[in-house]
This record gives C-alpha cells, sequence and structure tokens, in this order.
C-alpha cells in the first residue's frame, strides 16, 4: 500500500511501541501511594517533562488527556466557562471557520446551548485567517479564541503571532490546535504568548488515544467531567503510564528529526505538485504558496466533476490510501468546510483531494500515487456525466 494520509495517523514509531511495551510491564495505578504506584508516577511524570521540554513549557502545564479531540474540548468548553465564570460578560467565543470538527463542533455546540456567543472567522481564498475580522470582533465581551496553529487540510500557517497580539490587548486567552503543526514547525507555548496548545501522539508516531492539553498554569478551566481530579483538578481519570511513555517517546523522535524531516518532505511535495499539475490540469492546488506559510506534507486540491467518494475508492483500488480532508467525520465524505470558507461552491467541495506526506513516504510513493491518479480522476468525472 502507497500510504499517503499522513494527516490522518502517521505509522507508530518502533521506538514508541518499545516505550509503551516497557511501561506496561510496570504494575501500578500511578495515583497510588505504595512503591508499585510511585514507580507508575515516575513514567508518567518523566513522560510529561519531556513533552514539556519538547513544546517550550513547564511540566505541571502538560494534562494528559485521551488525544487531540478531548484536548480541544477541554480548550474550548473548559476556557470559555471559566472566563464567563470570572466574568460572566463574557459571553463571546472566538474560532477561524476552518478549525477542525473537534473546535468547530464543541463551540457550536455551546452557541447551541445559548452558552456562548459564537464568532466565526472566515478566511482568505488561501485559508489564512481574516484578521481585521478578528480584530472587529474583539473586545471586552470576548471570553477565547482558537485558531489552529496550521490547517489539517490544506496546510495553511495561521498568523498566530498577530492573532495573540490583537487578543492580548482585550486580555482574552488564545488556543491553539497544534496537532499538524508540532512534526515540522517550532511549536513553543511560551515563545509563542499562547495560553494553550493541544498536541496528540498519533500525529507524530505515538500510539491513538493519547494527547494533551498543554496550558499556562492560572488558566481558568473547567473540567469536563468530574471524578479524582488527578490533574490539576481539569483532567479526571486515572493515568495512562504506557501511553504517556510512548507519546514522550515519539514527541522526542519528532523534534529531534523536525528540520531534516521538513526538508526532506518539501522535495517531495514539490515532485508531487509537479507532477499532478502536468497529470491533472483540471486541479486546482489550494493553499499558500509560500512555502513558509503552509505545512510541507499536505498537498490538498479541488479537481471539478470528480467526486471525492470516488476518487478515493479508485486510488484505492490502485493500492493507494488518501483522503479527502479530515478523518474524523464518522467516515462519511461530505463536502469540505475547509474549502467553502475559502470560497469554492458546494460542488467543488465536494471534489477534493488531501494527499499527506510523512517520515515512510519516498519517492516511490509519489511515482505510484502520480500513474493511479489520472485514470482515477477520468473516471470519477465520467462518471459524474463530465
Amino acid at each position: 500500500m502507497t500510504y499517503l494520509d499522513h494527516a490522518a495517523t502517521t505509522p507508530l514509531r518502533d521506538t514508541a511501541r518499545e516505550a509503551w511495551i516497557e511501561a506496561s510491564r510496570q504494575l501500578g495505578n500511578p495515583s497510588s501511594l505504595h512503591a508499585a504506584g510511585r514507580r507508575a508516577r515516575a513514567i508518567v511524570e518523566d513522560a510529561r517533562e519531556r513533552i514539556a521540554a519538547a513544546v517550550g513549557a513547564d511540566a505541571p502545564e502538560v494534562i494528559l488527556t485521551s488525544g487531540g479531540t478531548e484536548a480541544d474540548n477541554l480548550a474550548v468548553k473548559g476556557l470559555h466557562w471559566g472566563r464567563a465564570a470570572q466574568d460572566p460578560a463574557r459571553r463571546r467565543l472566538i474560532v477561524s471557520s476552518v478549525e477542525h470538527h473537534a473546535v468547530l463542533d464543541p463551540a457550536r455546540w455551546l452557541a447551541h446551548r445559548r452558552d456562548a456567543e459564537l464568532i466565526e472567522i472566515g478566511v482568505d481564498p488561501a485559508g489564512v485567517l481574516d484578521l481585521d475580522a478578528l480584530d472587529t470582533a474583539l473586545d471586552h465581551e470576548a471570553s477565547a479564541v482558537s485558531v489552529m496553529w496550521a490547517n489539517n487540510e490544506v496546510g495553511a500557517v495561521q498568523p498566530l503571532a498577530d492573532v495573540v497580539a490583537l487578543a492580548a490587548a482585550h486580555g482574552v486567552p488564545v488556543h491553539a490546535d497544534a496537532v499538524q503543526a508540532l512534526p515540522y514547525l517550532d511549536v513553543h507555548l511560551h515563545r509563542s504568548g499562547l495560553d494553550a496548545v493541544t498536541v496528540s501522539a498519533h500525529k507524530v508516531g505515538g500510539p491513538v488515544g493519547v494527547g494533551a492539553l498543554v496550558a499556562r498554569r492560572g488558566l481558568p478551566l473547567e473540567p469536563l467531567a468530574h471524578g479524582g481530579g488527578q490533574q490539576r483538578s481539569v483532567r479526571s481519570g486515572t493515568l495512562d503510564a504506557p501511553g504517556a511513555a510512548a507519546f514522550a517517546t515519539a514527541v522526542d523522535d519528532a523534534v529531534a528529526e523536525r528540520a531534516s524531516e521538513r526538508a526532506r518532505v518539501e522535495r517531495l511535495r514539490t515532485h508531487l505538485v509537479e507532477g499532478l499539475r502536468s497529470r491533472v490540469p483540471e486541479a486546482t492546488v489550494t493553499g499558500p504558496l509560500d512555502a513558509a506559510r503552509r505545512l510541507p506534507g499536505i498537498v490538498h486540491c479541488v479537481i471539478p466533476g470528480a467526486r471525492a467518494e470516488s476518487v478515493l475508492f479508485l486510488l484505492d483500488a490502485a493500492g493507494v490510501a488518501a483522503s479527502s480532508g479530515s478523518a474524523c467525520t464518522a467516515g462519511v465524505v461530505q463536502s469540505s468546510h475547509v474549502a467553502m470558507a475559502m470560497g469554492w461552491s458546494p460542488e467543488d467541495a465536494a471534489c477534493t483531494l488531501r494527499l499527506s506526506l510523512g517520515r515512510t513516504t519516498a519517492e516511490a510513493d509519489v511515482a505510484t500515487v502520480l500513474a493511479a491518479l489520472p485514470d482515477a480522476v477520468a473516471r470519477a468525472r465520467a462518471a459524474s456525466g463530465l
């Protein structure tokens, strides 16, 4: 199989698997006071320190979760509720229109419950946030802002320094989903000025089911679930020592190889885009043109008339794993909300293709997809009558 869906999940690193196995041999609940519990706790705290060091934070700021979705929900709901509890006038929640559904859906849920007034800030045709619209939305009634570090569908890197500066003028905390950014960009909580970032293990070669919200101390976060209060009384639940160890190991490796992998994957992306434009001239590659303003591993395009589900089925039959965008929508191909926010029609937004590269991608994979894609597109367009 040619795997070009690294933005959905990445292959488990051998080092992360070995770390999980080694930690799983340790018996004990990390919250227990006996020797076995203390040994399990030591594994968790070592992992927390390593993750913190990798993302420019202090160890107590790392709140381990079941993954990116839980961490985003904790940031959006927890931060909005926390700020509203401090000041009931702060009811306005601000997010970008191209956020992952793990941010958009809880924000919309809060608005549906009338817990929040939601404003979704638009983007330009490249998928980059409209800063003027954000500036207009910010005032003393804003509770929080959530803008992803880099988009999971088109790879656009958002102007977070500007977002933070605008929000700080009104005392509004900013959260960023950095799930896609961590393998390629310098994700650093303290240098960025952000108040919280989300990271996830399985996007950097760790296991599924573990992630973290890295949140500054003192940030008002209301818990989503109540129980033992194991982590800052914000996130309850028995700590997963093997998962934390594997997560930390994957993050260590990803950060160590970040510069070389970015350059290598960017070269592969260049070859893929050049081949795509020559073999499928009707395709429009989306996202920023400037390599500094996008992730290297994502090639997203709109192919009018070639519906995503048909192209993906035909590519899969040819041994190529790809996607149309986010994989977190119950396995259902839908018109991309990201493409529509960038100005594409619902019809064209249903004809998107995302090819995402990663550390196991090689030139042979690029050649394979370029060989399979023209026929898949032609057959998909024929099926739609074009």
